[in-house]
């Protein structure tokens, strides 16, 4: 299972926003810029994140977005599901919508499928925009290269 440009690039755009962005709405442009993103494309996926409500906007001059919650409130799990949907390896364990399928009930690899949902959703879930940015700081604390 591989993520595509928009689970990937909508999480570095949503930590570029918890790290620099406080209280404080960032432009698109900054962030595309820094995070190497065409700007067309970032507002595509910012839009979508605004729509389910992980960030807002501030219209006018010193307009941008923001975080719409704390960082320690937004899981990365909760970012890449607003981009890129169920992380479910197969359409018969999508959590809130499976597949119909004939032969759930007596399935041997359904019960794989879904073990391996469940353990990628344990991992997204558990990590915030602020396990992110604690990580970052001591990265930086101890000198080390790091990339967003």
């Amino acid at each position: 299972m591989k993520l595509s440009t928009k689970g990937r690039y909508g999480v570095k755009a949503m930590f570029d926003l918890a790290l620099h962005g406080g209280d404080s709405p960032l432009p698109l442009k900054t962030i595309a810029g820094r995070q190497e993103i065409s700007e067309p494309y970032l507002e595509q996926l910012i839009s979508v994140l605004r729509k389910d409500g992980l960030v807002k906007s501030v219209r006018g001059a010193q307009g941008g977005y923001l975080l719409a919650h704390e960082p320690d409130q937004i899981t990365v799990g909760s970012i890449i599901r607003s981009l890129e949907g169920s992380m479910a390896p197969a359409d018969c364990v999508i959590e809130d919508d499976p597949a119909d399928c004939s032969k759930a009930d007596c399935c041997i690899t359904r019960g794989i499928w879904e073990k391996i949902r469940i353990s990628i959703d344990n991992v997204i879930d558990s990590i915030t925009l602020q396990d992110m940015i604690d990580e970052y700081n001591e990265l930086r604390k101890q000198n080390k290269n790091y990339h967003i």
